[in-house]
């Protein structure tokens, strides 16, 4: 069974998302997403935050995914299902305000 990791947001919400090799492959299906790396002591540290509408398109050509890895040093992608769009949008959006992830732009 793969691992689940509860990221907070700035509100105090806590989202849970699984984890994946960074080279995964998705299904054609709406979520949110988080390029990370494992930092000290065996915690997660996000590198980039986003959300789509299709897990499969965004992740399998992503524009910030080099990036991620080579500067970031991101090993994995942490991702759950979200069908609605302001949801995930809410959820990006709290996330990035909280983590604030060195390649998403400050909202």
């Amino acid at each position: 069974m793969a691992e689940q990791v509860n990221w907070q947001g700035a509100s105090g919400r806590l989202y849970a998302y699984w984890v994946y090799p960074i080279n995964a492959a998705f299904k054609d299906e709406p979520g949110n997403y988080i390029y990370a790396k494992r930092g000290s002591a065996g915690t997660w540290q996000a590198v980039y935050v986003g959300q789509t509408s299709s897990l499969s398109q965004r992740l399998a050509s992503h524009e910030k995914e080099q990036s991620a890895i080579q500067y970031g040093k991101a090993t994995h992608i942490l991702a759950h299902l979200s069908p609605n769009p302001i949801a995930r949008m809410d959820e990006e959006q709290d996330l990035i305000r909280r983590l604030v992830p060195p390649l998403n732009k400050r909202i």
